[in-house]
């Protein structure tokens, strides 16, 4: 067998895996596929599927399963933090303000990763805090790209409007001022991944004394510079 590890029960169980990789497959046609015995075949398939690496289609055709996915995002998660620490360190010695990284998780958008000022006044915000998606320039961000249905939605109770993620897409940034609380500013941009989606926001905030009533003349540049460079390498990963 080409490619093989040793661990015979392993290779067959990635051959199984390699062939739905083309969609799905009845047990005749994973047998072809892999040139596995038919007992051999069908024991795999459906070991793999208790543990949900591979599932059953409305047909009975074996397909890839939900597992797979869940681990694909914990994969990227993982790849996103080890682009981002160092990106967000750079960001807080160029900019003097804590940088922060969020993703939105359902209702919430949640800190994930953060560079922090380390004296004078600052905004911390500690990694697994999960802030409202209903203000702060974070949320603009990831609230402007949503599906309109979505977005439209997310738009009750906020602190901002449709004319103002508008505003967000046409410049590719965002910026708030005592939007998420009194007397703290934040500007945020977007992180993309395939396929250009959105998948997380980088920040810096600080006390508007430092950060003005339009921390964007100040900051936007360094942000969205900071945000493109993480999308970047993030592209570079998955290609």
């Amino acid at each position: 067998m080409d490619n093989s590890s040793g661990v015979g029960v392993l290779d067959k169980a990635v051959l199984v895996l390699n062939a739905l990789e083309a969609g799905p497959a009845s047990l005749a046609q994973l047998v072809q596929t892999t040139g596995l015995a038919r007992p051999t075949a069908h024991r795999l398939a459906v070991a793999l599927e208790h543990h949900r690496l591979v599932h059953r289609d409305t047909q009975g055709r074996f397909i890839l399963g939900p597992r797979l996915a869940e681990l694909a995002v914990a994969a990227g998660e993982d790849r996103l933090l080890a682009i981002a620490q160092p990106v967000l360190a750079q960001l807080r010695d160029l900019t003097g303000e804590s940088a922060s990284l969020f993703r939105r998780q359902g209702d919430v958008r949640v800190c994930v990763a953060a560079a922090e000022r380390s004296s004078g006044l600052r905004d911390t915000i500690p990694v697994g805090a999960a802030l409202p998606m209903t203000a702060g320039s974070a949320a603009q961000i990831l609230l402007a790209w949503e599906e309109p249905d979505r977005l439209h939605r997310g738009l009750r109770g906020a602190k901002f409007e449709a004319t103002t993620l508008s505003q967000v897409r046409r410049r590719g940034w965002a910026q708030s001022v005592g939007e998420r609380e009194q007397g703290v500013g934040s500007v945020s941009a977007p992180i993309r991944g395939a396929g250009g989606r959105v998948i997380a926001a980088v920040s810096v905030s600080g006390p508007l004394e430092r950060l003005t009533r339009t921390p964007g003349r100040l900051h936007a540049g360094p942000v969205t510079a900071a945000a493109e460079k993480i999308s970047d390498a993030m592209r570079r990963t998955t290609t």
